[in-house]
């Protein structure tokens, strides 16, 4: 119990550093991934302005699948709902967890459908 709590300590602690050097802007804005338990979210944030551009998460769906696919479907959505905004490039910010697993998944989903970052 106690090395699960360090765990997610030290990724807050990442992501407080981090995310002190990431920043979006219109033109570039941020690809935020939350990973809970069971779901991921992945948002696309204009921090000049403090507004979600884009958003996809895998309760959108109710995407029924592996842990693996689900993050895979939510790159992919998320990828096209922001070049229907013509937005194509973005900064990618992990929220402090490791390029690995679901994050990598989403990220690579949203790289192939086009999103650059």
């Amino acid at each position: 119990m106690i090395k699960k709590i360090l765990r997610n300590e030290r990724r807050v602690k990442r992501r407080r550093r981090v995310r002190g050097r990431i920043f979006g802007t219109i033109g570039r804005p941020r690809l935020s991934v939350f990973r809970s338990l069971n779901h991921i979210y992945a948002q696309i944030i204009d921090d000049e302005h403090g507004n979600t551009l884009v958003s996809a998460s895998s309760l959108e769906q109710k995407i029924v699948q592996s842990k693996m696919q689900c993050a895979k479907e939510v790159g992919k959505i998320l990828a096209v709902k922001a070049l229907e905004k013509k937005i194509d490039t973005v900064v990618f910010d992990r929220n402090g967890y490791l390029y690995h697993g679901k994050v990598k998944e989403l990220a690579e989903s949203a790289r192939a459908q086009g999103l650059k970052f």
